[in-house]
């Protein structure tokens, strides 16, 4: 028996980058950052219970331009995993498939998490959620 090569399945290089794809990584991509961005929660409720020195330190990091650049961008994954799981509801109950309705509802999770994140943040930088 000849060692053939294996046949190699078509991977990312073969195809067309399309919004689909993008949705879809994006979706598990931010599932992660939301895992780690709940740690970081969790590390700011230990500081709490530790006392006004530890709560002080992280408040000071959370406000600092870094904190607000990490506090922003888990916002973000934040309100696209929301839309996109909104839009993954729908499809559980076999509504758009067709090729044309979910490409309209990828490029509307997305613009829909830019316009949530931007509505977020609107209301904290005047000051209502301080």
């Amino acid at each position: 028996m000849a060692n053939r090569p294996r046949p190699l399945s078509p991977h990312l290089q073969v195809y067309r980058w399309q919004i689909q794809m993008a949705t879809s990584i994006l979706h598990r991509v931010t599932g992660i950052i939301l895992t780690v961005g709940s740690l970081i929660i969790a590390g700011g409720l230990f500081a709490l219970m530790m006392g006004p020195e530890s709560w002080n330190c992280f408040t000071t990091h959370a406000g600092a331009w870094y904190g607000k650049v990490i506090l922003f961008g888990w916002s973000w994954c934040f309100a696209y995993h929301l839309c996109n799981g909104i839009r993954h509801i729908v499809q559980d109950f076999a509504i758009g498939y067709a090729k044309a309705t979910f490409i309209r509802s990828s490029w509307m999770s997305v613009i829909a998490s830019l316009v949530l994140t931007a509505l977020i943040w609107a209301y904290v930088c005047m000051g209502a959620g301080a």
